[in-house]
C-alpha cells in the first residue's frame, strides 16, 4: 500500500476536480439566462445533473470494482472536461442540457471511485484519515472554485467554462501520469450477478439513510441561507461569499487534519454521532443570526459538525459492507445525490411558510438520523 505517495496525489486530483466544478457555480444561472432559460428551465438544468449522478454513481462504482479505479476516474474527469467545453460553446438551451446530462452521467464516476481508491490503499485504522483528506480536497475546491469563476466571468460569461474545461484536462493528464492503479484482482464479493442494491443490505443500510438525511438537510440550508441572511441580517452576496468561504476552510481543516485522528482514537461511530450533534446545534444557532459575525460563527459551527460526517460514514461503510468498495461508495453517492435533489425544493417550500422552518426541520432531520444511527449503527465486520 503506497498510501503516503498516493493520498497527496489524490488530494490534488480531487481538489482540481472540485475547483473546475465550482468555477461554473456562480456563472451558470446568468449564462443560462443569457441563452434564454426561464427560472423553471434553470431549475431543471441544475436538477438534471444531480438526477444523472443519482442513477449512474452506483453503476460507475461497480464498474471500478471490475476494471479498476484509475480508468473509471479518468472517464469521470474526461466527462467533466467535455461537459464544460460544450457549455462554453453553447448557443442554445438544448446544448446546455446535453452538456449537463453528459457531465452528470460521466462525472458521477469521480467521488465513489475516489472513496473506493482510499479504501483500497489504507488500512482500516487509517481509513478515516484518508476519507477526510478527500473530503478536505472537495471542500477547498468548492471554496476556491466559485471565487475563480467570479473573477473570470468579468471577461465573459463563457470564460469560466473554458477555464473549467482546461483545468479538467490538466487533471486528467495528472491522473494518467501520476496516479497508480490501487485495485489488483477481484474479491469474492464482487460477483457479476449481484445487484448493486446488495450494498444496501445488512447492518450497513443505516449509513445510506443517514447520508440521505444529512445531504437533504444541508442542501435545504444551502438553497435558502442567502435569503434568510438577507432578511435577518441584511447581508449581501459578497458578505455571503466570505461567510461560505470561512465555513469551507473550517470544514476542510477538520476533515483533513482531525477526522483521521478522531476516528483512530474513538472510532467512526462516535465521530458520526458527535458530528450530528454539532450539526443539530448549528441549525439551532443559525436561527439567532443577526449580523455578519454571528452568521460566520454559527454557519461555521454547523459546517464543522457536518464536515466530519461524510468521510466518517464513507470510512465505516467500506469497513462494514460485504460488497466491493466501489459498489458501496457508488450507492452512497447516489443517496447523497437524492438528498441534493429533494433538499432545495423542500427547503424553499418550508422557507415560504416561515423563514426559520428550513433550519428547524434541518435540526429535526439530523436528530432523527442520530436516533436511527444510535439504534442501528453497524459493527465493523471486514478485514484488510
Amino acid at each position: 500500500m503506497q498510501t503516503k505517495s498516493a493520498l497527496p496525489i489524490l488530494f490534488v486530483v480531487m481538489f482540481l476536480v472540485m475547483v473546475g466544478f465550482g468555477i461554473i457555480i456562480p456563472v451558470l444561472p446568468f449564462y443560462a439566462e443569457e441563452i434564454g432559460a426561464n427560472p423553471t428551465e434553470l431549475g431543471l438544468l441544475m436538477s438534471v445533473y444531480s438526477l444523472m449522478q443519482l442513477i449512474f454513481a452506483p453503476i460507475w462504482g461497480r464498474v471500478s470494482d471490475r476494471i479498476g479505479r484509475k480508468p473509471v476516474m479518468m472517464i469521470g474527469i474526461a466527462g467533466l472536461a467535455l461537459s464544460f467545453f460544450i457549455q462554453a460553446i453553447s448557443t442554445q438551451l438544448w446544448m446546455l442540457f446535453v452538456a449537463r446530462i453528459i457531465g452528470g452521467i460521466l462525472s458521477s464516476a469521480n467521488m465513489p471511485t475516489a472513496m473506493a481508491y482510499v479504501a483500497d490503499i489504507t488500512t482500516e485504522e487509517n481509513r478515516g484519515k484518508g476519507m477526510g483528506i478527500v473530503g478536505a480536497a472537495t471542500g477547498l475546491g468548492f471554496v476556491f472554485g466559485p471565487a475563480i469563476g467570479g473573477i473570470f466571468s468579468k471577461i465573459s460569461l463563457s470564460m469560466p467554462f473554458y477555464i473549467a474545461s482546461a483545468s479538467s484536462f490538466i487533471t486528467l493528464f495528472l491522473v494518467m501520469i501520476l496516479l497508480k492503479e490501487s485495485k489488483h484482482g477481484k474479491s469474492n464479493s464482487e460477483n457479476k450477478k449481484t445487484s448493486f442494491w446488495s450494498a444496501f443490505s445488512g447492518t450497513s443500510s443505516v449509513l445510506f439513510i443517514v447520508q440521505l438525511f444529512i445531504s437533504l438537510s444541508l442542501s435545504g440550508l444551502e438553497a435558502t441561507f442567502a435569503y434568510f441572511a438577507a432578511k435577518k441580517a441584511g447581508l449581501g452576496s459578497v458578505q455571503l461569499g466570505y461567510i461560505f468561504m470561512i465555513m469551507g476552510f473550517g470544514s476542510a481543516i477538520v476533515q483533513g487534519g482531525l477526522v483521521g485522528k478522531w476516528t483512530k482514537k474513538y472510532g467512526e461511530n462516535v465521530v458520526i454521532q458527535g458530528g450530528m450533534i454539532v450539526s443539530a446545534i448549528g441549525f439551532g444557532l443559525i436561527l439567532l443570526v443577526h449580523n455578519f459575525t454571528t452568521a460566520a460563527i454559527y454557519l461555521t459551527i454547523f459546517g464543522l459538525g457536518n464536515g466530519v460526517i461524510r468521510p466518517s460514514v464513507s470510512s465505516l461503510l467500506t469497513k462494514t459492507s460485504t460488497t466491493g468498495h466501489g459498489s458501496s461508495t457508488g450507492l452512497l453517492s447516489s443517496f447523497d445525490s437524492l438528498g441534493r435533489i429533494i433538499g432545495p425544493p423542500l427547503g424553499g417550500w418550508l422557507f415560504s411558510i416561515s423563514i426559520g422552518f428550513p433550519y428547524i426541520s434541518g435540526a429535526i432531520i439530523t436528530i432523527v438520523a442520530f436516533v436511527l444511527f444510535l439504534l442501528f449503527r453497524p459493527k465493523v465486520i471486514s478485514t484488510n
